[in-house]
């Protein structure tokens, strides 16, 4: 198991204030590596706080997470900066490419930030978007690229350190019908190639490509169904 989430809180605000959001309810998950899982909710279920904590975005106010067996709370920040940049990929709805920056060099992004060297980094930028079918785009800028492309680009840099875990929130939020399909086949690619999958979404369309899938309602996860 690659991610395992026992009694999972995480409230918003503090005693002495009159209204405690807890956005995560005694939240208990386990992902096994291999796995395609959904997670689906409406606006303001608590999906999103849910993989914020995954992602070792945000601490939970209580409760146990464990990565690959590492005990994630015991962490210190840069500890957790370096298990996000090593074992975690991430996807978002509004794809946060650097505008300024082509394909390639938005790919190649956290290569930087790990020291990769600049060889290196051009090499794994160009098969991470050889692999998401984007090869002959690799000197094209966001403005010059569909959104759906954009899209592809995001996946690519998400994949280019061979992340354990690919965290995607609401990957096909920003795209027509025709375009988030081409994600979701690329999504199951992906995940037949053995990348681990934690997709959010409030669709239960998109949730539906997953191999398991449960549901989160005002911080709560109720149930899960496997096809």
């Amino acid at each position: 198991m690659i991610v395992k989430l026992d009694n999972i809180c995480r409230d918003y605000g503090s005693e002495k204030s009159e209204v405690v959001v807890k956005a995560l309810d005694n939240v208990s998950l386990t992902v096994d590596e291999g796995e395609y899982v959904a997670i689906m909710g409406p606006s303001g279920s608590g999906k999103s706080t849910l993989m914020n904590v995954i992602g070792c975005l945000d601490r939970p106010t209580s409760g146990a997470y464990e990565f690959d067996g590492k005990d994630v709370l015991k962490l210190k920040d840069k500890q957790m900066s370096d298990l996000r940049l090593k074992d975690i990929g991430f996807v978002f709805q509004s794809f946060h490419l650097m505008n300024e920056e082509n394909a390639m060099e938005n790919v190649a992004l956290p290569l930087s930030y790990a020291g990769v060297k600049k060889r290196e980094r051009e090499k794994r930028a160009m098969e991470a978007l050889n692999r998401v079918g984007l090869g002959d785009r690799v000197k094209f800028k966001p403005n010059q690229l569909s959104g759906g492309q954009k899209q592809r680009v995001a996946i690519a840099r998400a994949i280019v350190n061979n992340p354990r875990v690919l965290l995607a929130d609401e990957p096909t939020g920003a795209l027509d019908q025709k375009s988030g399909a081409a994600i979701m086949d690329l999504f199951k690619k992906l995940n037949d190639e053995g990348t681990t999958i934690i997709m959010i979404t409030h669709d239960s369309n998109i949730a539906s490509h997953a191999k398991k899938m449960y549901r989160i309602v005002d911080g709560k996860l109720l149930d899960q169904g496997e096809e």
